[in-house]
């Protein structure tokens, strides 16, 4: 029974996050015409559309931040500068 179990946390682990979506996309097109029961139905298109919300959210984000990643364990983009330099007058902020 161990090795069903770890096999089963490895077959999970080897996934993609796109490859769940895929899967999950597939299974959603299918669930219509497996002749399961209305009120079971329902409930599986709900947990698949909210499991591929949360996903398409963790995909897009993942991108948006290898995106503005600076390859040094920094991120940022360039909406900050810091300057070293006086830009205004004193008597220009008055």
């Amino acid at each position: 029974m161990r090795t069903k179990n770890t096999s089963l946390h490895s077959l999970f682990s080897a996934m993609s996050k796109e490859t769940l979506v895929f899967i999950f996309g597939i299974l959603l097109t299918i669930i219509p015409f497996l002749g399961i029961p209305e009120d079971w139905r329902q409930y599986a298109i709900l947990g698949i559309g909210v499991f591929l919300i949360i996903m398409g959210y963790t995909l897009r984000r993942s991108v948006y931040l290898n995106r503005i990643d600076y390859g040094n364990g920094e991120r940022g983009s360039d909406a900050f500068i810091e300057t070293t330099s006086t830009l205004f007058k004193e008597n220009e902020l008055k």
